[in-house]
């Protein structure tokens, strides 16, 4: 169970620091800008025409090949568009080889920990409620729900004694 612990711990001190090297100081936080800036390819599912049908094949969603992040951009939502991004942007830092339980749920919460960390949501908005994260950190309803689903576990657990970490991500968005 620690080495778990100390997992999440590792992915969310790398989160902060991917929005500090790469100055990402504002929500929304884009998956996009950080792709590009890491020098990762964003390619649309329907750049492929006729054959984007064999990408749905492979994930509903998106994927990550080398360098190069595949989406559906037949979602019409931006927010899991841009999760979808986050989430593979994760694999990428993380260096996953493989999509294995353990290494989905690692970029999972990558994502959900980058896009709507539980200090920023704490110290932008009072009483977070689904809606108003997903409007602020713009999105999708179902990762607002999670976002707060984890920040009140993070307010029970003592999230608002900032650890170092937190307390350099609350400094980069100026709201410290």
């Amino acid at each position: 169970m620690h080495l778990v612990a100390d997992t999440y711990e590792h992915i969310k001190i790398t989160a902060i620091n991917i929005l500090e090297y790469y100055d990402i100081k504002c929500v929304p936080i884009s998956a996009f800008e950080i792709a590009n800036k890491i020098g990762l390819s964003v390619i649309p599912y329907s750049a492929f025409g006729e054959k984007a049908e064999l990408l749905m094949k492979l994930s509903e969603d998106g994927f990550i090949n080398g360098k190069s992040i595949y989406y559906n951009d037949e979602c019409k939502n931006y927010g899991r568009i841009n999760q979808t991004i986050m989430h593979e942007i994760g694999h990428y830092i993380l260096g996953h080889k493989s999509n294995g339980e353990e290494e989905e749920s690692e970029a999972n919460f990558f994502a959900k920990y980058t896009l709507a960390p539980p200090p920023l949501i704490h110290k932008m908005l009072d009483n977070p409620k689904i809606e108003d994260i997903a409007e602020n950190f713009d999105i999708s309803y179902t990762a607002a729900r999670n976002a707060l689903n984890y920040y009140q576990k993070w307010c029970c657990y003592g999230g608002i004694d900032f650890t170092p970490y937190e307390q350099k991500l609350l400094k980069l968005f100026n709201v410290a």
